[in-house]
This record gives structure tokens, sequence and C-alpha cells, in this order.
């Protein structure tokens, strides 16, 4: 096994140069990087939001909107069909809640006439992806009393909302592109909703007005001889509608399109010659300009109303023919508002109204303080982890360290490859893997300190050591990996992140503590020699432990039992501090420019707004406050409004926004839905790959200690009433792997005892188990707290309550591990046996195989 062939020599070299070349674009400029060679490597991390600032928005397509937009289209094209090409009599109402309109006919003898004409509206929904197949959008009937309808079928409503979305993203990424933003993620989620991430841009409120607003520009003729006030008080005529105008007032024009803003080629900011002014200067395609030219000739003298997303922009009075085939909006334009007018119009409409559920906007000084927060708790971590190492194995320690900085920059590198996002959770990913992943080595090294101590030569002990302790690195790391991909399939943005940096982590820990650990160990022999072998310099339990913890089991499980029904009691009294992300609503983190917040000051200025329930507290430093806002009834456009009166209120008294996430109902909804089946679908996954691993009594075992350790986290938050947030279920799915790993190591040195050891009674062979492996619990824990409370100290209070409860976690692993895990086997009856057989005997084999 030491020797390696040249082969595999090339390959694990070849490797770890790829990581390294990965990974050094992170530290040049993107000047430097795009002038060197193409063959070089140049693609760099991306940063997250939360690191470099910027806004976040999950759009979703309005279903209600759609519909009614529809059924009015369809009540309008039922009534030309049937009266202006056949002549048919019909007086038709809109049935909202069925979907579909209602015709009467004012001659029932033409009810076969009038339902072949309606036939001819069905419309036929094609499927981007297959060209020609597709469903109806209308089907066909009548009422009990003989009237006819026409409906809109679900499935054409849902193959509707699917391609209106698919539209969607056309438009909002033109968009975008027009405000000048760098590498915008526009993405689609789901069937009916749309990700758009632009990183670097400050201000949200302008991003959201831009993006969210449907920007659908018509043209109509206001009706004559009539004012909306008059047609509000006598009825409406046949054709028209009231809409309201820029001015306060309200318009009464007719419904018929005169000419839709599709025909417009252009649209710039300009200024009014005569009053200097903010306008709009528009110019139509050559069939938009005759039909303008048209329009404007047969009513001269007649009003014409520009309308804008149902609001009349303007209504001017035609003086002449317009036949040039342009014109100008006017109205209260500011210089920025025409600019976004312009910007809107040239980008198109949205084929559909969409409604923001999610808002996320970080300032870059928020980000910057993350950077530097999260790059401080790396390096301490880092380094709190290497001197562990050092002292505790010398230079198997620095082998260690070598192979430790090599995964780092694999890690790096493969996220570089991959074009990654880097978020502030995936920073903390990385901090985690520098912890966990000695977990390997310190396996390795441990069994070969074993090898050696049963008399195996030098080389027979390496390679044993690295043999044997195979299975279980393999064992405890797939069990992780399991819960990392669940969360980045049930996670979103920052969670996902911490998801993809947690899972190549474990996959470069396989990589590098067996093949590169084992590479530099046996060229390293070959080089030296050395007659002895020591392995630990520092030894922090001593050889032969004998540690009685089977005699303390009925008391930890009667402690553990009685502190898990304390926590479900008092989750069930108290329940959680549930973050925006699970209760809906809006939290704005701002920072007081002019020295220390005064909370006092900020509830008396919000307490005015008639926001309902509003938290302030004290967030970070001295100078931050957190402000949570409950959701708002009237929806997620209230909830937008009372954020913006909230940021508007505070700047007058200079804070700063750091931080907005606002969360609507339905995702908040969704988010708790999906954590739950999430976490339920990973610990199913997790023990039923033990369950094929080993006997069906250790899977048991890990599904009880696995029940222990998720109840005293959940009674942990409830109990000091830490935020509990979709971070919160990350931390949660990152104990299981982790108090898994700690428990398989046990078992798996349980199994192979069973096999070595028969005649063992089971309480003595499980003392021997937990006994050989103590070092490598000693070791493992503490190295990982040590990168757990760098992140706590310096990682900020974004991840404050990611951090804490790992930090429990880690805690409550390890000692479910021992106490929980390893005697619930005797329980179960794993080996039903005389408790002495030959005690001498077993006694002699014990001490020989402690360590």
């Amino acid at each position: 096994m030491l020797q390696f062939s040249p082969l595999r020599t090339v390959l694990i070299l070849l490797v770890a140069i790829c990581g390294i070349l990965f990974t050094v674009p992170n530290f040049f400029s993107k000047e430097q990087v795009a002038g060197w060679p193409d063959w070089l490597p140049k693609q760099a991390l991306v940063l997250g939001l939360d690191l470099q600032g910027g806004s976040h928005l999950l759009l979703q397509v309005n279903r209600e909107s759609i519909i009614t937009e529809r059924l009015t289209d369809l009540r309008r094209d039922a009534r030309s069909v049937l009266a202006n090409d056949n002549g048919i009599g019909n007086i038709i109402t809109t049935d909202a809640a069925n979907n579909r309109i209602v015709i009467e006919l004012t001659d029932p003898s033409q009810r076969d006439a009038a339902a072949a004409a309606l036939q001819g509206l069905q419309n036929v929904i094609t499927d981007s992806f297959f060209a020609g197949v597709g469903v109806n959008e209308l089907e066909f009937g009548q009422t009990p009393d003989g009237k006819l309808t026409a409906g809109l079928t679900e499935e054409g409503i849902n193959r509707r909302m699917s391609s209106l979305v698919a539209q969607s993203m056309e438009v909002i990424r033109n968009r975008v592109d027009e405000l000048g933003t760098t590498e915008p993620t526009i993405q689609r989620q789901g069937d009916d909703r749309v990700l758009v991430q632009v990183p670097g841009f400050e201000d949200s409120d302008r991003l959201k007005n831009i993006i969210s607003q449907t920007a659908r520009l018509t043209f109509h003729m206001v009706y004559p001889g009539m004012s909306a006030a008059q047609a509000q008080a006598q009825g409406l005529p046949a054709g028209t509608m009231i809409l309201p105008g820029q001015d306060g007032g309200n318009e009464l024009i007719y419904d018929d399109v005169a000419l839709g803003g599709e025909s417009l080629v252009d649209a710039q900011p300009s200024y009014d010659q005569q009053t200097n002014r903010p306008v709009v200067t528009f110019r139509f395609d050559t069939r938009g300009a005759i039909t303008f030219g048209e329009i404007t000739s047969a009513n001269v003298g007649q009003r014409f109303a520009v309308v804008l997303d149902n609001r009349v922009l303007t209504a001017p009075v035609i003086q002449q023919p317009i036949t040039g085939g342009s014109g100008q909006i006017t109205g209260n334009f500011t210089v920025e508002s025409a600019n976004d007018l312009a910007v809107l119009l040239r980008a198109g409409a949205l084929p559909a109204s969409l409604d923001i559920v999610e808002e996320r906007s970080v300032g870059p000084s928020l980000g910057a303080d993350s950077v530097r927060g999260g790059a401080i708790a790396g390096i301490i971590g880092g380094i709190s982890t290497v001197v562990f190492m050092l002292i505790a194995y010398g230079l198997f320690g620095v082998f260690a360290n070598i192979a430790l900085v090599l995964n780092i920059v694999m890690v790096i590198g493969a996220l570089s490859l991959l074009g990654a996002t880097l978020t502030l959770p995936g920073i903390a990913g990385i901090v985690l893997t520098m912890g966990m992943a000695v977990d390997a080595n310190v396996l390795i090294f441990e069994r070969i300190r074993e090898e050696k101590a049963n008399g195996r030569s030098n080389v027979q002990s390496i390679q044993a050591g690295f043999s044997n302790a195979m299975s279980a690195i393999l064992d405890s790391n797939v069990t992780t990996l399991i819960a990392a991909i669940v969360l980045f399939f049930l996670g979103s943005g920052p969670v996902q992140g911490f998801a993809v940096t947690l899972a190549l982590g474990i996959l470069t820990t396989l990589l590098t503590a067996y093949f590169i650990t084992l590479f530099i160990i046996g060229r390293w022999y070959d080089w030296v020699r050395p007659k002895n072998l020591k392995i630990q310099l520092t030894r922090f339990i001593p050889d032969n432990t004998k540690i009685p913890f089977m005699n303390w089991r009925r008391i930890a499980i009667t402690a553990s039992v009685v502190l898990s029904v304390a926590s479900i009691a008092w989750f069930g009294i108290a329940g959680l501090n549930l973050g925006i992300d699970f209760k809906g609503g809006s939290a704005i983190e701002v920072q007081h420019q002019g020295g220390p917040a005064d909370p006092g000051v900020i509830r008396e200025v919000l307490s005015g707004l008639d926001l309902g329930d509003v938290q302030v507290q004290g967030f970070g430093t001295p100078e931050d406050v957190l402000i949570r806002i409950e959701l708002q009834p009237g929806g997620d456009a209230a909830q937008q409004v009372a954020t913006d009166r909230v940021t508007e209120a505070l700047a007058a008294e200079n804070y700063e926004v750091r931080r907005i996430e606002a969360v609507s109902g339905t995702v908040s909804g969704e988010l708790a839905m999906t954590s739950a089946i999430g976490l339920s679908v990973a610990v199913v996954c997790i023990l039923i790959y033990l369950w094929f691993r080993f006997e069906w009594q250790f899977a048991v075992g890990a599904i009880v200690s696995t029940l222990h350790d998720v109840i005293l986290t959940i009674g942990f938050f409830a109990l000091t009433g830490i935020e509990f947030n979709q971070t919160s279920i990350a931390a949660i799915l990152t104990i299981v792997g982790y108090s898994l790993n700690d428990t398989v190591v046990v078992y798996d040195r349980v199994r192979e005892f069973m096999r070595k050891y028969r005649k063992v009674p089971i309480v003595e062979l499980l003392n021997m188990s937990i006994n050989s492996t103590l070092s490598r619990t000693v070791l493992t824990g503490p190295t990982t707290l040590l990168a757990l409370l760098a992140l706590a100290l310096f990682g900020g209070e974004v991840i404050q309550s990611f951090v804490l409860s790992m930090i429990f976690g880690v805690l409550i692993g390890t000692y479910s591990s021992i106490f929980i895990a390893a005697p619930i086997l005797v329980y179960l009856g794993l080996k039903d046996r005389p408790e002495a057989d030959k005690p001498a005997a077993a006694e002699k084999r014990a001490d020989g195989a402690a360590v």
C-alpha cells in the first residue's frame, strides 16, 4: 500500500495542482486575471449578496390577475364574435368563482349558432418544449337554465402561467441589463416564480419598482361629453371604464385599446422644450406610426389617454394629426422616474403581474463586515486546528495539516470551478469543514497506534491503520453527506451555499485523508525509514483506559428521558422564537451613524406608523438595531409599503439600512412545510443507509440517539429564545450528521469487536469499544468546537443562531453517542449472553485492544 504506482502518484499530484490552480484566481483582481494565458483557470468565487451587498427578490406570477384579465378578454371577444360578427344579441356576465363567463341570449332560438360561434374562441396553449403538444384553454357548456358558458380550464391556466413566467424572465433580464448592473442572477423557481439577485445594487426600492411593475402601456380615447363623476352617478356607458389619473382624479375612457405599447420601438427620457420639465419621448414602429396617425387624424379636438398599468399618465387634447410616429408622455416626473419609465418601456411590458413574495437586501457596509468577520473566523479556526494537531501528533500532525490545507484549497478550487456563490453560511461550512476534517486523520492515526501496540511492524501498522479506519470514515461521512444533499434541495440561497460547501468539504476530506495523507506518509517513510513509529506527541487519554461507561447507563438514560420530556413540554409552553422565514413579516437591520443607537427613540418614531406589532432590539454592536414588523393586512403590497415607511422614518433619524428581509405568509408557510419534510427525509435516508450497513439494532439505536439530539436541540432553542430560522434547520441537520458521525465510529468498533471477541459480554464489549475510540472523540470534539467558537466570536450576528446551536449540538451529540447510542444496544438484545464468560481472558483481550 505504501508503494504508489507512477500513475497513482501522477493522479494525486495532478488533483492537488488543479485544486491550487483553480483557487489562485481568487487572490487576484479581475483585471490581473484577464491578462493571464487562456490555458490558466480564470473563474473566481462569486460572492453572495450577504458578502458584497445587493438585492434578492422572489417574484410570483399573480394567478388571480391572470384569470381576471383573461376573463375580461374572453368577455370582450365573446361579445365581439356574437354581436359584431354574427348579430346575436346577448348579455354577458362574469362568474369569477367558477372562472367563466355566462352568456344570456336575447333570442334563445339562436343558441346553436351562438355555441358554434363561441367554439371559434378556443385557444390551444402549447408547451415550449414540445411543439404542437398543447391543452385547450377553454371549455364550453351551459347552465341548468339554458345559459351558455365559456370558462378557463385548470390545465390551461397552469400552462399559461408557465408560459408567462418564461416571458417574464426575458423582460426582467432586459430591464436589469438596462440598469447597467453586472452578473445578475435570474432563475425560474417552480411553475410560477422568478428569482432575481442583483449584486452590488444598493437601491432595493428602485429595483423592486423597475422589476415588478407590469409596465403595460396602452392608448385609449377618452369618452366625450361625460365626466368620470357623472358616469359613476348615472352608470357607465357601454364599452367604457374608469381609471385613476396621475393628478388624483379619475378618467372615463373607452375600454377598447386604440393602440398598444407593443408597437413602441424606443423610449427615452427628455425635457419638454416649453416647460423644461422631465418627459418621456417615444417612437412607434411603422405599423404603429400609421395607426397612431390615423387615430389622431380622425379625432382632432378629442382627448387621447396614455395609460400605464391601469393608471392614466396623461390625457391631452389632440391638437392636430401626428403622423411622424413619435410623441411624448408628460406627467409629474423627476429625472430618475422619467429614466425608469423609459427603461420599462424599452424593455417591454411584463405579460403578467408579479408579486414580491420574498425580499432580501444587504448594504455594502454589512457585506464588508461579513467578509471581514468570516475571514477572521476562518483564519482563527484554521490556526487553532493546525496548532491542536501539532500538539497532539507532532510530525504526524504536520502531515495532517498539509492534508487539511490541501483540503480547504480543493474546496475553494471546486467552488470556483463550479462558479458557485460563496455566502456567509458557506464560509461557516468551510470553517466547520476545518474542524471536522481532522476527524478522518485522527481515526487513521489512532488506528495505526492500535496496530503498532498489537505488535505489528511499522509498515504493517500504517497499512492496517489506513485500511481498517476507512470503514468508519466512510460510514460517518456518508451520513453527513446525506444531510448536506437534503439541505441543498430543501434550502434556498445561503442555506444552499452552506450545503454545497459542506458536501464538497466531505468529498475532499475523504480524498485528502486517505490518498493524500497516505501518499505523504508513504513518501516520508521511504525517505526516513524510522526505527520507532511515534504517532502521538501528547497523550490526552491514557493508554488502557477502562472507564465503566455502561455502569452509568441507567442514570444517563433516565436523565436524557427527563430532559427530553422537559424540552417537549417547554416547547409546548413557550414555543420557538420563529424568524420571519417561518412566520412572515419583515426584518430590518439599521445602524446609527452618530454613535450608539437608541431603541427607545426608534420605538417612539415607529409607534405612530400604525404597523401592528413592531419589535426593536439591539443587534451586534451598540450602533446596530434589528426591527421586526409583523405581517401586514393587505398582503404583499402592504408589507412592502410598511417596510418603505420604516426605512424613510429612520433615515430622518440618521439610521442607515444595512439589511432588509421580507417574507410573505405564503413563502413562510411553504418553508415551514418544506423544512419539516426535508428534516424527516434526511433522517430516514440516513437510517436506511445504516440499516443496510449494520444490524437492525444499530439502526434503531441511531434512531433513538438522533431523536434525542433533535429534541434537546429544539428544547435549547425554546429555552434560550434564540431565533429559529432557515439556518437553524441547517444547524439541526448538520447536528444530526455530526452526531451520527460519532455514533457510527462507536458502532463500527462495536461491530469489529463482536467479530473479534465472540465470548465477551455485551456490556463489557461496549465499554471496550467506547474506550478504544475515546481518543478520537476527545480530539475531534475540541477541534470542531474551536472552529465554531471562532465563528461565534467573529462570524457576525446573522449566523449567530446557527453557530450557537451547532456548539450545543456538538456537545450533546458527543454525549449521546456514548451514553444513548451504545447503551440502547443492550436493551435491544444485540447480544443476549451471560455477563461473564472467562472474565480473565476477556480482561486480557480488552487490555490489548484498548488505546
